[in-house]
């Protein structure tokens, strides 16, 4: 009889699944009882397929041909699962060698355990509150949404939601298990049924542990094993979508369960929620990134205001004030024109150059100086408008020098800061770590590596293997070393003398036990962030908090498409295209074969919804919007591409674009321009 079965649900996070699995077969040696293993894609276009064939021919997949979302995708393995004890498991995660063989004893010794949640911590090894909840009722979201629960974690009022009252470190009954890790009882499974397909994701689990409660069955937390869950990465948490998918999957939830006057209470609170959050996130996103352009244009402003008055009273050639409509019209179309051309220029792209701040203020001193020869009414002074670009460009330089101090007390802005690195294992992974930092052109500074074991081998002298202390990604300067820093006892004293920033745990001499274990025990401060090697990946991963994306460094090479001069210049482009194909549809219109969908295109891609030209066949990150052609759809064959040329295609056109490929590939294209 299968003991266990474990389903994870797959999109586009290829390098975290190969981890999960990697983890899990380790996991699975220590039960030492039948197992299975279940990875439904939901028809990721990252590689997610191939990898999982190649490496893990042992998994029963199933790739689905579109995203039927995560609960009809669970269930889709779940009805194939014979296991005593069926596993609902994220991607995102990576499992102790113990967690299997520990779980699976708890529900042994505990019949009427329906379902069973771990202690989960993020990638920086902090505990996540969500691995115990209660149920969702009107107040517990009231508390948890309007930020009560936030406030006073520990209450048994109001910090209900994430049962911040009870101990982290002592097994209770709670209400509700996360879907990050859910290990279910089989039987009780075909008691109460499987995820309702009504929730395309968030919310089922919530679903599926009240029905286990009502079924009879008892949910435990359980923290005698523990996971790392990259919390952010398999959904992106901290957008706006999240925020309104989250919220409506608990509207859904209390329609269901709750009577209809609690249900109808609850589903005000959540919209209210909903707007209060998502405004929120908004707001903040838009106030970190207008703050520092704000900031200049009052810089400028000022300055502005200054020299009119200095001009007015000592060379102004008519005598007399300016009008009101100078510092309230024309200086703010100044600034507006001084700062878009700054920023085009790449004048706050780090690191920052004042260069680029100097060309951009420059070029729009002469936009401005030549727009004022044909307005006579708002010609005011050409020599205000070359002493405001000197003191814009003062200003805004100024600004960023002060700025730049204040955060690492030097002036060097120029400067790429470099991460101080150590890498925890053994010598031969060490030195992969180092070719993969090289590769992927990373800009830090191996210190060195931390032996897994006292008596570490050192490398024979000549040999040509090690490399240096001070290797900086990229550089190829290495020289030979001849030990480790250090042995794994010492790590808290290596991190403070070599003043690290962060940790590469090599995850074949390191068992994900033990790295969890240091995780924990190395103190706050100084902070370090962590990322693990999996064994014989190409991708080292990490993430670097709970609301965070996780990232990793990769062979992948640096593609042009996403640096950010040319994403503006792109973003310009469709814009520009977009007004111009609306303003002459009239005339053209008629040679599309969707006349609709095109006008519905041109709108999408003028409010950024959509691109013109952009990757259909390979996955980007997760900023990019949907394309409407791909650089492969412009390629002339004599026979239908597969995907993989489709991609090898995409990604040449991502690695060396510009602007007048978009350009080519839209006059081989235009009448697809109604794709959807």
């Amino acid at each position: 009889m299968v003991k266990l079965s474990v389903v994870i649900v797959n999109y586009n996070v290829c390098y975290f699944l190969e981890q999960a699995l990697l983890s899990v077969r380790r996991a699975v040696e220590k039960l030492g009882q039948p197992v299975e293993v279940f990875v439904v894609d939901n028809n990721s276009v990252d590689g997610s397929v191939a990898m999982v064939r190649e490496r893990f021919p042992e998994v029963h997949l199933i790739a689905n041909r579109d995203n039927p979302g995560f609960s009809r995708a669970n269930n889709q393995a779940l009805r194939q699962a014979r296991g005593q004890y069926q596993l609902l498991l994220n991607p995102d995660t990576v499992v102790q060698e113990d967690t299997f063989r520990a779980c699976c004893a708890f529900m042994d010794a505990h019949p009427t355990c329906g379902g069973l949640g771990v202690k989960m911590l993020d990638g920086q090894g902090h505990f996540l509150p969500e691995s115990k909840r209660a149920l969702p009722t009107p107040a517990v979201a009231f508390y948890k949404m309007f930020g009560l629960a936030s406030v006073f974690p520990k209450s048994r009022t109001f910090g209900r939601y994430h049962l911040g009252y009870l101990s982290p470190e002592e097994t209770h009954e709670i209400e509700v298990l996360s879907g990050a890790f859910m290990l279910l009882r089989k039987e009780a499974l075909d008691q109460v049924g499987l995820l309702d397909e009504d929730y395309f994701m968030y919310g089922e689990d919530i679903d599926l542990s009240y029905r286990l409660t009502q079924g009879g069955w008892k949910n435990y937390y359980f923290p005698g094993t523990r996971i790392i869950h990259y919390k952010g990465e398999s959904t992106k948490r901290t957008s706006v979508n999240y925020v309104f998918v989250f919220y409506r999957a608990m509207v859904i939830f209390a329609q269901k369960h709750f009577a209809p006057g609690r249900a109808g209470l609850f589903s005000l609170l959540i919209n209210a929620a909903i707007w209060l959050r998502a405004g929120a996130a908004v707001a903040e996103r838009l106030a970190v990134r207008l703050a520092p352009l704000l900031l200049d244009a009052g810089l400028i402003w000022g300055g502005m205001y200054f020299l009119k008055t200095y001009w007015e009273h000592n060379h102004k050639f008519a005598p007399g004030l300016y009008p009101l409509r100078y510092m309230t019209v024309a200086v703010p179309a100044y600034i507006l024109v001084w700062l878009a051309s700054a920023y085009l220029s790449g004048g706050y792209d780090p690191p920052v150059r004042t260069s680029r701040m100097a060309r951009g203020v420059f070029v729009g001193t002469l936009l401005i100086s030549a727009a004022s020869n044909f307005l006579d009414a708002w010609r005011f002074s050409k020599a205000l408008i070359i002493l405001g670009g000197v003191w814009a460009v003062a200003a805004l330089v100024g600004r960023q020098l002060l700025t730049h101090f204040l955060k690492y007390r030097d002036l060097r802005m120029s400067e790429r800061r470099q991460k101080n690195i150590a890498i925890v294992g053994s010598g031969p992974e060490s030195r992969r770590v180092r070719k993969l930092l090289e590769a992927a052109g990373v800009q830090a500074r191996v210190i060195g590596y931390v032996a897994v074991a006292p008596a570490e081998n050192l490398v024979p002298a000549g040999a040509e293997a090690y490399y240096a202390n001070s290797y900086s990604g990229g550089s190829g300067a290495y020289q030979p070393v001849e030990e480790p820093l250090g042995e794994l006892r010492q790590l808290a004293d290596i991190i403070r003398l070599y003043e690290l920033n962060e940790l590469i745990f090599c995850g074949k001499d390191l068992p994900a036990s033990r790295i969890i274990t240091l995780m924990l025990s190395l103190p706050a401060d100084p902070p370090v962030a962590y990322k693990i090697l999996p064994e014989d990946s190409q991708y080292i991963i990490g993430s670097s908090s709970k609301d965070a994306p996780g990232d990793y460094y990769t062979l992948d090479i640096a593609l042009n498409l996403y640096q950010p001069r040319q994403a503006r210049a792109k973003r310009l482009l469709d814009v520009l295209l977009s007004l111009g194909l609306l303003a002459t549809a009239p005339l053209h219109v008629w040679l599309q074969p969707h006349k609709a969908r095109f006008l519905g295109n041109c709108v999408a891609v003028l409010l950024g919804r959509r691109t013109w030209v952009g990757l259909r066949y390979t996955a980007g990150p997760a900023r990019a919007v949907p394309a409407v052609v791909s650089p492969a759809d412009a390629a002339v064959s004599a026979t239908p591409l597969n995907d993989t040329t489709k991609r090898r295609l995409e990604l040449l056109y991502a690695k060396d674009y510009e602007t007048s490929t978009d350009l080519r590939v839209l006059w081989r294209c235009w009448r697809r321009l109604g794709g959807r």
